[in-house]
């Protein structure tokens, strides 16, 4: 199962880069989009809960790491002030396609 990573810039200027145990992330996400904070949590969330459920049906269990990135996501969106942005600077690997 390919893995990924998306890096994204969070409203106090800190980069962070995010787990996916999936590629799925690149059906939610554009890298250089820019995202209300509310937004690209939903977007994640419904990321790595397609990601997770892909794990477990593989293996037969969640992937944990899908459940800390999204933890890690809830905690940085929860401190970000009303209106802010976060833009997603890059997702990698690319798509096969985009290669």
């Amino acid at each position: 199962m390919p893995e990924m990573t998306f890096s994204v810039r969070w409203p106090d200027g800190r980069v962070v880069d995010h787990y996916s145990p999936s590629l799925v992330v690149h059906d939610h996400l554009t890298a250089g989009s820019t995202y209300p904070v509310d937004d690209f949590r939903e977007r994640a969330a419904t990321a790595l809960g397609i990601a997770s459920d892909r794990v477990r049906a593989r293996f037969g269990f969640a992937c944990t790491s899908a459940a800390a990135t999204l933890a890690d996501i809830d905690a940085l969106a929860a401190s970000c002030p009303d209106a802010s942005t976060v833009t997603v600077l890059r997702l990698h690997p690319p798509l096969p396609q985009e290669s």
